[in-house]
């Protein structure tokens, strides 16, 4: 969030921004709004408009969950998440389904009487725009690879629409419920190149009006959309998502009453602190969460290119140390790309490599023939990620006399995500909040040719059990693809999976809906929320 972010494609240069030097307010789609004070919801995901990041709220180039978290309140998509989780169900479509045995042919049919902000009719014509807009420009940054494998999209008449795919793919659902294949107007935006800034209009259940400062998003403003035509039931005319540069900020505005809810993310020791301090005016929600953290390898980088490197790592990495000291009880160790809490999961990295082992490690890179001590750098943004953790983990490289390694830290997300898309780092942390709550989407964004890391590394015969795996209408039935899988990722390690989350919002009192405000994949709804308890 997604996540983190992905792709192959063109680098574009940023042109002038205007009004960027000072507070900038963008209306985005219709200026109505709805009646009574806002709700005030806190967040520390950043949104940029800069060199690296010239258009974050275009889907065509946003692949971060702040990002695709404003764009989840403001575009429509055919199919959406639903309320409790479980198979995406019809949004912007009245029905969806598969026409034939092998997931190949998906028929969508729209809702009648749908519309964009601005009162113009939502057609097939626009959905078909919109996605062939997508995998068009396949942006480097964008999310184009989840939708790769269409073929052919054909228009039936005004409201029907069918996508015939390469191969079958039961996932493809999922997928039309990102914001990957959200619905926009060929009014408004080109079909060649990205909408650069702020600027967003389609149907979904909110317009927006954006403030920016210096290029960084400070606070967008939610107003219910008068034209919203879908599943979505809202239960608020208005909501103001601000923006915090971290976490203490964000918490000492929630405690003086100056924000509602704090969402995405409390760092893990202020959720320590308000779990040892409870207040009578603030409540903390644990939720069901999805994200993991890992360490992506460039794996033609001349450091780690031999595998025996990445394997010594994983083999002195110890993820209950960094769990326990770094985020106390709000991670897990984790020992797969596919996280605990999902199907299909299995333990492959602590099968293959155990307990970490000095002795183990210093066998694996002797029998390769590496030199030691093997210099590291390990990379992380720092106005995204906790420096400890990277901190610890150098040390734990360190301390065995094998690794000379290094922990640095880059100011600007957006700069960080560029220079890992470039190969710029041998090594870099990220975390990963997945698009959809499916097996397949921890292992192909990771493995496949357009991979969301834009790594050179190739596993011929992972490449062939993904779309085995998308055969199976009954993901249970894909387990056993899912574990070689993640048997191939353990031996090879592209990837270094490290630990599982948890999510928490913490609310004042008289906000309702809190426990349904982020699902597992940390889509945020606003819609849920309502202050009737005031």
């Amino acid at each position: 969030m997604r996540r983190t972010s992905r792709m192959n494609r063109k680098t574009l240069v940023l042109p002038a921004v205007v009004g960027l030097l000072a507070p900038v307010l963008v209306a985005c789609g219709s200026t109505e709004s709805g009646g009574g004070d806002a709700m005030v919801v806190g967040t520390t995901d950043r949104i940029t408009v800069g060199e690296d990041s010239p258009a974050p709220l275009d889907p065509a180039f946003a692949y971060d969950t702040g990002s695709w978290n404003v764009l989840r309140q403001t575009l429509q998509t055919l199919m959406h998440a639903p309320r409790g989780g479980g198979a995406p169900v019809p949004d912007a479509a009245q029905s969806c389904d598969f026409t034939d045995n092998a997931s190949q042919s998906y028929r969508c049919k729209l809702r009648s009487g749908l519309k964009f902000s601005d009162g113009s009719a939502v057609t097939a014509e626009d959905v078909k725009f919109s996605i062939e807009r997508i995998i068009g420009i396949n942006d480097r940054n964008g999310a184009a690879a989840l939708l790769s494998n269409v073929d052919t999209i054909e228009v039936k008449s005004e409201r029907e629409i069918v996508f015939h795919l390469k191969t079958p793919d039961a996932t493809f659902p999922f997928k039309l419920s990102t914001p990957a294949a959200a619905i926009v107007s060929k009014k408004k935006y080109d079909a060649a190149k990205l909408r650069d800034g702020l600027q967003v209009d389609g149907s979904g259940p909110y317009t927006m009006k954006t403030q920016a400062e210096k290029g960084d998003v400070s606070k967008v403003v939610f107003s219910r959309n008068k034209h919203y035509t879908g599943d979505i039931d809202l239960r608020n005319d208005k909501v103001e998502l601000r923006v915090f540069p971290d976490s203490g900020a964000m918490r000492r505005a929630l405690e003086k009453g100056e924000i509602d809810v704090a969402t995405r993310e409390l760092s893990a020791a202020h959720i320590k602190e308000m779990l040892d301090n409870q207040s009578k005016d603030v409540k903390l929600t644990e939720l069901p969460g999805l994200s993991i953290q890992y360490l992506a390898f460039n794996t033609d980088h001349p450091s780690v290119k031999d595998k025996a490197v990445r394997q010594a790592m994983a083999t002195l990495i110890d993820r209950g140390q960094i769990a326990g000291q770094v985020y106390n009880a709000t991670a897990e160790p984790l020992y797969s790309l596919i996280p605990a809490s999902v199907g299909a999961h299995k333990n492959a990295f602590y099968n293959k490599y155990g307990d970490p082992s000095i002795t183990k490690a210093r066998s694996t890179l002797r029998d390769a023939g590496i030199s030691t001590p093997v210099e590291v750098t390990i990379h992380y943004a720092s106005d995204r990620y906790n420096a400890k953790e990277y901190e610890v983990i150098r040390d734990q490289l360190n301390r065995s006399g094998l690794f000379k390694a290094t922990a640095k830290g880059t100011d600007k997300w957006s700069a960080f995500r560029a220079a890992g898309q470039r190969g710029d780092y041998a090594v870099y942390g990220l975390g990963w909040v997945p698009d959809f709550p499916d097996p397949d989407n921890y292992i192909a964004p990771f493995l496949e040719k357009d991979n969301f890391l834009g790594s050179p590394y190739v596993s011929a015969e992972a490449r062939k059990l993904i779309p085995q795996s998308r055969r199976q209408a009954d993901r249970t039935a894909a387990a056993e693809t899912f574990a070689r899988l993640q048997q191939i990722v353990a031996e090879d390690v592209p990837v270094l999976p490290l630990w599982q989350g948890k999510q928490y919002v913490a609310s004042r009192k008289g906000i309702n809906g809190v426990e349904r405000l982020l699902n597992g994949s940390s889509d945020l709804q606003l819609w849920e929320l309502d202050n009737s308890g005031n």
